[in-house]
């Protein structure tokens, strides 16, 4: 396992571009199975859950041509579907979250999919019943063996219907799209997740000849047709990254430029930022942080606490709220974190607590944070990355925190940023991984 040493306390100073957005990434790399045509992606992130996906594609005999280390061609007209029953599928189909949105695709243009239990953050209950759900109600028979964890759907032909998702599972959204865009008649999806991601997968794939509309909305209407051909896509950049720098940018009182934000796609993870009190300017596409020494949090109108609680998009997207939790330490004024979709994120506030932090952890999904309004800096101690966004939330710690940090498990943080240490040196972050 590798870790980082850490010596914090110092300001940065440059410019960076974010990656491409994971998330993004492996529904658009599941999309691929969808035709025999060839699919060109750029843009691709270089991560440990990328690459995997990407590898499990070429087990499955999809041809790949990396043109270059972030854009590929990918071939799906000989798919293997032998392999879906053997043991090196149950091994790798295991090892990362992203693998399940391959059931949906496989499951429309070949009659069957399967997966093993996927792995990916342990950050609490994360079930999969609403794909299953959803296949079911396009007309699929579900199979669970639970002595191998392992999911069977089969359906002779996808029929469209309409369906009210019990939950607005963004995994789960894209993968009944991918399986109704091939159904017979009309599918109706409600409740549907409409992230950003999601919305660049359904346009990609009604460049591929697939009818949906909606895109958006939480209401997704789907003509089914009967094949999909090639395209070209490039993912978006990634806003969990680009508000990790702006957090970043704010806990080392650094002036920071953030290249190429697409800015229109971040919602409200600006203003959001902007009610801790950090100062940022738009200049083109790019997000400029200027150096700050000091940051304070609004309050409501009438006076009480702010309080940053996730939700479905157009809401806070939850895979920052570990970021604005860290990001909250040094303002001044007090913040509730509330996360309210995963039960153990917030548990990596013990080793905030033991920087210097002044965290009050009310439950498994709340936590008040109380501003040092740098007056105190944090102390560097050695620590274990527990989750990505909890690894990244403490190298933020750690970059702002006075002496010496030590961060183990980092490949934890790998599977989401791409050479985060050394595009961090080039702002003159004083990092070095070891092995």
């Amino acid at each position: 396992m590798g870790s980082f040493i850490i010596n914090g306390g110092k300001s940065l100073q440059g410019e960076i571009t974010p990656q491409g957005a994971k998330n993004e990434a492996l529904q658009i790399l599941c999309a691929v199975l969808l035709t025999p045509e060839k699919v060109t992606i750029t843009n691709l992130p270089n991560i440990i859950d990328v690459n995997k996906l990407i590898d499990l594609l070429k087990s499955m005999n999809v041809k790949v041509n990396q043109l270059n280390e972030f854009d590929y061609e990918f071939q799906a007209d000989d798919v293997n579907l032998d392999y879906m029953v053997s043991e090196e599928f149950k091994h790798k189909g295991s090892s990362l979250r992203g693998s399940i949105m391959i059931v949906g695709p496989l499951l429309a243009r070949f009659g069957k999919g399967y997966i093993p239990a996927p792995g990916g953050d342990k950050i609490g209950r994360r079930r999969v019943d609403t794909h299953f759900i959803g296949f079911q109600k396009l007309g699929a028979s579900f199979e669970y063996q639970a002595a191998s964890k392992f999911y069977k759907v089969e359906a002779k032909k996808l029929q469209g219907t309409y369906m009210l998702l019990d939950e607005a599972s963004v995994t789960g959204t894209a993968n009944i799209v991918m399986a109704a865009v091939l159904a017979e008649g009309k599918t109706s999806i409600y409740n549907a997740a409409c992230e950003p991601y999601l919305q660049q997968l359904c346009k990609m794939l009604n460049r591929m000849g697939a009818k949906i509309s909606g895109v958006g909305s939480n209401l997704l209407i789907i003509d089914g047709v009967d094949s999909l051909g090639g395209t070209d896509h490039r993912i978006l950049p990634d806003m969990i990254e680009i508000g990790s720098f702006i957090g970043l940018a704010a806990m080392t009182e650094s002036n920071i430029t953030i290249k190429d934000v697409s800015y229109e796609n971040l919602g409200i993870i600006p203003n959001t930022f902007k009610r801790l009190g950090i100062e940022m300017e738009l200049v083109g596409d790019d997000l400029v942080i200027p150096s700050q020494k000091q940051y304070e949090v609004e309050k409501f109108i009438d006076g009480s606490i702010l309080t940053v609680a996730d939700a479905p998009w157009p809401g806070f997207t939850p895979d920052l709220l570990s970021i604005m939790l860290v990001t909250s330490i040094q303002a001044k004024g007090s913040v509730l974190i509330h996360q309210k979709m995963f039960e153990s994120r917030l548990f990596f506030v013990d080793k905030l607590i033991d920087m210097g932090a002044q965290i009050i952890l009310c439950d498994p999904h709340r936590a008040t944070v109380i501003g040092l309004n740098k007056q105190q800096s944090l102390r560097g101690i050695s620590m274990t990355s527990p989750d990505i966004r909890a690894g990244v939330s403490l190298l933020i710690a750690a970059l702002s925190a006075e002496g010496t940090s030590t961060i183990d498990n980092i490949q934890q943080i790998d599977r989401g940023y791409q050479n985060i240490d050394t595009r961090l040196q080039k702002l003159g972050a004083d990092i070095t991984r070891i092995s």
